[in-house]
């Protein structure tokens, strides 16, 4: 899909990092050398999601980065991508180092920095809002949690749908489990993106029991195997994922498939076309070094 939406406009809040990813083109060894490669980017998971959004529906990006040379770049790469970009800019810009393995799967070491401090952002960056999507990850520290808390609420009296997405197992265990599924549930989005492995951390079982208690509709992703998706927490939809012939890089695959469900949501799609194009989005990402590359062969 290359034409815009003009359906209305996705909100993103949260992060807006560097990407330092490494590839191990080898099985990695401990305590020595370890053959990869080594790429740069703009990535952060709220700013991965406007990227890739922003070609197919009018999309802004509110957060922080640093007073630095590498906040202005990496706002800039991301206004490139077609996001009206809002950021406060002080302190020092944050970044993200990922060590993928042979298999795909990766490790993370963020350093958010400055992005966490997003703090008093005026009600006018929400102006003509549709749909606000919040990654997890801004919920990791204060002043940020308490600020995002209040952009719902803003959002939602401008009768906004609202997205949160898991982000992270390992965030899910860091924080606590129920304090993170309180805090969710507190929001109550209207759509919640979830692995099966965060799935199961918020206790939504493979049957979607609890899927009602945390949001309205509850979105489980299985990687290659088919997407489910429980309303009020019934199955909804149980939509198969197209094969894709090399998965090399899974970075910011959830992210792609959240901006194509959203998209696709505010384009007046039913659940199975939401699905199908988070799937396609998704696809476009994996076979290539980090979540700011798309795979357009």
């Amino acid at each position: 899909m290359n034409s815009r939406a003009e359906s209305g406009l996705l909100v993103v809040v949260g992060d807006l990092l560097e990407d330092i990813v490494v590839w191990a083109t080898e099985p990695i060894r401990a305590a020595t050398d370890s053959a990869a490669q080594v790429f740069r980017s703009r990535g952060g998971s709220a700013a991965n999601v406007a990227a890739h959004a922003a070609a197919l529906v009018p999309t802004r990006f509110i957060g922080r980065v640093g007073d630095d040379g590498a906040g202005l770049a990496l706002a800039s790469a991301l206004e490139a991508r077609g996001v009206d970009v809002r950021v406060q800019r002080q302190g020092r810009t944050g970044a993200v180092v990922l060590v993928v393995g042979p298999d795909g799967e990766r490790t993370m070491f963020p350093d958010r920095a400055a992005a966490a401090d997003l703090d008093a952002v005026e009600p006018a960056w929400l102006d003509g809002v549709a749909w606000l999507h919040v990654p997890s990850y801004a919920f990791e520290h204060e002043p940020m949690r308490s600020e995002v808390r209040r952009l719902v609420q803003l959002a939602r009296t401008a009768g906004a749908a609202v997205s949160v997405d898991a982000s992270s197992a390992g965030l899910i265990d860091g924080l606590g489990v129920e304090r993170i599924r309180a805090w969710i549930s507190a929001l109550r989005p209207d759509v919640l993106f979830a692995d099966e492995t965060e799935a199961r951390r918020l206790g939504v079982d493979a049957g979607g029991a609890d899927a009602s208690r945390i949001a309205g509709r509850v979105v489980v992703k299985h990687g290659p195997a088919p997407t489910e998706v429980f309303d009020g927490g019934e199955l909804a939809a149980h939509v198969p994922v197209a094969p894709v012939a090399e998965v090399r890089d899974l970075t910011g695959a959830g992210d792609a498939f959240a901006a194509g469900w959203i998209a696709a949501a505010l384009g007046g799609a039913d659940v199975e076309g939401c699905c199908l194009a988070g799937h396609a989005l998704a696809a476009s990402v994996i076979t290539v070094p980090g979540a700011d590359r798309v795979n357009s062969g």
